[in-house]
């Protein structure tokens, strides 16, 4: 993937900063509405990895870590189904970061939209939409340009 793309943080930096202000904007809703860091990473994590988005997959495994989420919990994020690691709360907003990041499929069907409603207040599904929305247009201006994931230091010289 030597191909050089267009930039659109440097291209075009008004509508990036204007992304990262919104981005801000939810994570200020997100904390006002009840949803802690742990919540909100392990959904913008996973919107990532479902759109194969390694460059906000580092960056929010990063800020997970950094949040108190052990490693066995990161790695459980993609097969959470399978996995008994996750609350009730974590799995309702799994479910949800699914069905916003394939919206395009089913919408939010009435079964999610009932299912997560039943578990969270309506200030907590606003703010877990708007963190979904955020990260899933992250993604697509990370995997258009091609953003490339550099190795960690510690990589680098092995």
């Amino acid at each position: 993937m030597s191909e050089t793309r267009v930039h659109l943080s440097k291209t075009e930096p008004a509508a990036y900063k204007a992304l990262d202000a919104f981005s801000r904007t939810v994570g200020q809703i997100c904390a006002a509405n009840g949803i802690d860091d742990r919540l909100k990473e392990i959904v913008m994590i996973h919107c990532s990895q479902l759109n194969g988005c390694g460059y906000c997959t580092r960056i929010h495994v990063d800020r997970a870590l950094a949040a108190g989420i052990d490693t066995d919990t990161l790695m459980q994020i993609a097969t959470w189904r399978e996995s008994d690691v996750f609350s009730e709360r974590e799995e309702a907003a799994l479910e949800l970061a699914e069905a916003f990041t394939f919206i395009s499929e089913d919408g939010i069907s009435d079964d999610v939209y009932d299912r997560v409603g039943a578990i969270f207040t309506e200030k907590e599904y606003a703010a877990l939409s708007w963190a979904c929305v955020s990260i899933n247009a992250f993604n697509r201006v990370v995997i258009a340009g091609r953003y490339p994931v550099p190795p960690r230091d510690s990589q680098a010289s092995a």
